[in-house]
């Protein structure tokens, strides 16, 4: 998988703190989390210089109605925003602009890391004036310690989230087309998600056998 990650500047956080004393009434600082259950708790903690949003999950996936893999270039993904994300970008985009800082905090597994990367790239942000920081917990000393200590995205958990995508894709979408007729639209895609796990084993069990049929030709 190709490594799409951006590098960030390793600086303290304390310099993102520094730009508070420019006079404008605009929150200097824009957190980006998941969940908008998570952001107002947030935005209570950290203080009137920071803006807190949710992107509600991924802000773009894979082209829902085509097999979107680039096969001819590295199996590259072919994303797009959903038509029920396009607001929410929008919203976001807009705030960025607003912002001198920018902090990433969605959860910190591969799927986490890769919104932040999908953030990062569809907002068109910039390394000097982008964070990413993760916490474990909701309270006041977990959150301002992640600001105080931000981190790179990991591209090794972004290229593995990536590398399951498009092992779903090309698997999960030819059963899906199978099942289309038979299954409602909740069972193809448990279909297209389990695919990978019941097959490894199956794989494994059927490798002796196939050794054994074959020795008894």
């Amino acid at each position: 998988m190709p490594n799409f990650a951006p590098e960030f500047q390793n600086e303290p956080a304390i310099l993102g703190l520094n730009l508070f004393n420019s006079g404008y009434n605009m929150p200097k600082n824009l957190v980006i989390v998941e969940s908008p259950a998570k952001a107002k708790t947030i935005e209570k903690y950290l203080g009137k210089d920071y803006k807190v949003m949710a992107s509600q999950g991924h802000i773009r996936d894979l082209h829902k109605s085509d097999f979107s893999i680039d096969v001819e270039h590295g199996f590259r993904p072919i994303y797009e925003i959903p038509e029920d994300k396009k607001r929410c970008v929008a919203d976001l985009k807009k705030a960025t602009k607003e912002a001198q800082m920018v902090w990433l905090a969605s959860d910190e597994d591969r799927e986490g890391e890769a919104i932040a990367w999908h953030l990062y790239e569809v907002l068109g942000l910039k390394p000097e004036t982008t964070r990413r920081i993760v916490f474990h917990e909701i309270t006041k000393p977990a959150i301002l310690e992640a600001i105080e200590h931000p981190r790179n995205i990991d591209i090794n958990l972004v290229n593995a989230q990536q590398a399951r995508r498009v092992l779903d894709r090309i698997v999960g979408f030819e059963l899906c087309l199978c099942f289309g007729a038979r299954l409602n639209r909740v069972c193809r895609l448990a279909v297209c998600r389990v695919w990978l796990c019941a097959s490894l084993p199956t794989a494994r069990r059927r490798l002796p056998i196939s050794r054994v049929s074959h020795t008894s030709v």
